[in-house]
């Protein structure tokens, strides 16, 4: 786990792939496990360490998370995260390179009931949430694309579902697509980067981490 950011009121890591977000049914140790045995460790803390969970990622997705380190930073910070203050940038490589190089897409997502999918609607169905992203072709590579998302909602499985919907399923994901499991069972989906305004100290942040170079990913070092 890498410490991409860190003062006395939040902290940033960059998020290994397949490690879950929050502790789950699996039993897995995550990140936030991780980073409150980190605070606790680092500052010789005794009994209970607060750390708030500002935002989640998906278990085989990685790339940039924020927590909080105060009760007063974590308010502050979800209300811009929930007021979609905070601007995210993603990438993927996806097994199809899109038609058009720089798109929108805009659809009704609404989760398939008793699984943990979410299918695509054109338009709003019963039950539904509206979800919006634009994208840019960074790089091909054959059949392949390096594509930069920005998120305009925070949908569940927003980026993965709507990048399938129009035929570019991201290289792993087996739960959108017929392409086939990455070694490490990780998704090609990195969060690579957060922009926001500092809760406390009033001034604009941006955390960035590099893409990863293994894998799928190798293809597009330049």
């Amino acid at each position: 786990m890498e410490i991409l950011y860190e003062d006395n009121h939040l902290i940033s890591i960059v998020k290994p792939f397949c490690i879950p977000s929050q502790g789950d049914n699996t039993g897995d140790k995550s990140i936030f496990d991780l980073v409150k045995a980190y605070i606790r460790t680092k500052y010789a803390k005794p009994g209970n360490v607060y750390v708030g969970l500002l935002h989640r990622l998906d278990r085989p997705v990685g790339g940039v998370m924020l927590l909080a380190k105060t009760s007063k930073a974590a308010a502050r910070m979800s209300k811009q995260f929930q007021d979609r203050e905070v601007q995210k940038i993603y990438c993927a490589v996806t097994e199809r390179i899109p038609t058009t190089a720089n798109g929108e897409l805009h659809h009704h997502l609404r989760k398939i009931g008793g699984k943990n999918i979410m299918r695509a609607f054109s338009k709003p169905v019963a039950h539904s949430k509206e979800a919006k992203l634009s994208y840019s072709v960074l790089q091909t590579a054959g059949s392949r694309a390096l594509v930069e998302i920005y998120p305009q909602t925070g949908r569940r499985h927003q980026i993965r579902v709507q990048l399938a919907n129009i035929g570019c399923v991201i290289v792993g994901d087996v739960k959108y697509g017929k392409t086939s499991f990455n070694p490490d069972k990780s998704i090609c989906l990195f969060a690579k980067s957060l922009r926001f305004i500092h809760p406390v100290q009033k001034k604009e942040i941006f955390l960035s981490a590099k893409l990863p170079l293994s894998g799928p990913w190798k293809d597009f070092r330049s």
